[in-house]
């Protein structure tokens, strides 16, 4: 078989399958196909869209392409229209919106629209339409739609902390990149303060980049890192979370440090003034104590009532056995005075010499207690002073030994200074020196000035010299000037009588 035969073998195939899709058409109608579901371009980039069509008659008179996208489901978007595309004038209307950003290629005879994208962004990211109308022709597949990717990196992410890091407290993170396409996904690591990676708590739940914690504790702080991702790259933030206990913010903190410094300090203050309370010395009272006493009453103050002489002789208690004995005797008393009055004047005597006796006992116990009284509190005095003079000897002795340690340190002290002006002896000696070398060399300098003083002087005195023997010139040759001109008239006047 040539090659010839071959060749009319392929075309008659190739003829058939036309034909056959040209009988497959006109019973099903106008189909309308874009290759690929989904285009993939960086924003920026161009892309092109590739749109078939097969009608059912294979000559029309009027075929209309429109390229359109739908809306990205915001509320105010109602999509795009690209451009339109009419056959009976080969007429292409751009919206003006892409008016120079987009281009709208067609051929009725291969059947093939073509859109172009010069700079592809985030507006076109939607789902993109190819729409065929043919006059006579709207039974079958008349639109075809393909979906449009930009591709745009995500930004850098923002990581935030929402609620109170406080002690078992719920907080949730969130991570948010305002760019990204397709959109980003979101992830959360964790690490302890050592900076090693650690899980998450338990019930620890993480979505579309919130990441909520519940019941923290200070186990939960440490650093907390999101990582944005999607084709393109991805993009990072990261937080510190520091746990504290609860309600303990600056403002309180300070206050309960303040107010612990002002209860240590007013704790001072007391027991410093109990200490001082307690060094002031006492003043012992060496004087015994006051006892008042009085005179004994008049014989009718007697008369009347003995009990009432007896309770004015002295200020102070009676013993219940003294009373006893007192209203004993005043009972026979009483009964003799009812004898008659023959015995009054014998029953007063005896009851004044009878007083006066019991008043002087009574004087003596109260000297006796009183001289009990003075020397057992004298004692007590006399040995807490004692105690005060041994405590005192004490100090004396610490204060002793404080001066001891203080002169030694003053020795060392002077010792170091006697040290430290040696050094400065042997510092001020190279200054001494100098000095030397210094008056040396201004001796020097001195004389040296000296001489040339003299120098210039004789130099000058001769120049002098040489001034004054140029001015005695002068003078001679002025004197002999007015010589000549004496002479020069003498001549004038000789010619003048010469003349006449």
């Amino acid at each position: 078989m040539t090659r010839e035969s071959r060749m009319d073998k392929r075309k008659l195939r190739i003829c058939g399958i036309g034909v056959l899709f040209s009988v497959i058409s006109t019973s099903f109608g106008l189909e309308v196909n874009i290759p690929q579901s989904t285009y993939k371009v960086a924003r920026g980039d161009q892309v092109a869209i590739t749109c078939t069509f097969q009608p059912k008659n294979p000559v029309n008179n009027l075929i209309i392409i429109s390229w359109t996208a739908d809306p990205d489901g915001s509320f105010d978007d109602e999509g795009l229209n690209f451009g339109t595309f009419y056959s009976n004038d080969n007429h292409v209307d751009i919206d003006p919106m892409y008016e120079g950003k987009i281009q709208i290629d067609s051929n009725v005879n291969t059947r093939v629209s073509t859109l172009t994208l010069k700079q592809a962004t985030l507006r076109e990211n939607r789902r993109i339409k190819c729409r065929v109308n043919i006059p006579g022709d709207t039974v079958g597949q008349t639109t075809a739609t393909t979906s449009l990717v930009v591709l745009v990196a995500p930004s850098d992410p923002v990581c935030k902390i929402k609620g109170t890091a406080e002690y078992w407290q719920n907080i949730s993170l969130t991570c948010v990149s305002e760019e990204g396409s397709p959109l980003p996904t979101y992830k959360w690591q964790s690490y302890d303060v050592r900076n090693t990676p650690r899980s998450f708590p338990p019930k620890t739940t993480e979505q579309d980049g919130v990441l909520s914690l519940f019941n923290i504790s200070a186990d939960t702080s440490g650093y907390f890192i999101c990582t944005a991702t999607n084709e393109i790259r991805s993009a990072s933030c990261n937080l510190t979370l520091s746990v504290m206990p609860y309600t303990m913010n600056i403002g309180s903190t300070a206050g309960i440090i303040g107010g612990v410094i002002a209860g240590i300090a007013v704790l001072v203050l007391i027991i410093y003034c109990c200490c001082r309370k307690k060094e002031k010395p006492e003043e012992f009272v060496m004087g015994p104590p006051v006892i008042e006493y009085h005179d004994a009453a008049d014989k009718e103050d007697i008369e009347e009532g003995p009990t009432d002489a007896r309770k004015a002789s002295i200020e102070g208690g009676i013993d219940p056995k003294e009373k006893y004995e007192l209203k004993a005797e005043k009972t026979p008393n009483l009964h003799s005075s009812e004898d008659g009055d023959r015995f009054d004047q014998d029953d007063r005597q005896d009851r004044t010499s009878h007083s006066r006796s019991r008043e002087d006992l009574y004087r003596e116990r109260d000297d006796d207690r009183r001289d009990n009284y003075n020397r057992g509190r004298y004692d007590d005095r006399r040995d807490h002073y004692d105690d005060r003079e041994d405590h005192r000897g004490r100090n004396d002795d610490r204060r002793d030994r404080n001066d001891d340690r203080y002169d030694d340190r003053r020795d060392r002290n002077d010792d170091r200074y006697d040290d430290r002006r040696d050094y400065d002896d042997r510092r001020d000696r190279p200054d001494d020196r100098y000095d030397d070398r210094r008056y040396r060399h201004d001796d020097r300098y001195d004389d040296r000035r000296d001489r040339h003083d003299d120098h210039y002087d004789d130099r000058r005195d001769r120049r002098d010299d040489r001034y004054d023997d140029r001015r005695d010139y002068d003078d001679r040759q002025e004197r002999h000037d007015d010589r000549r001109d004496r002479y020069d008239e003498r001549q004038d006047r000789y010619d003048d009588r010469r003349d006449r």
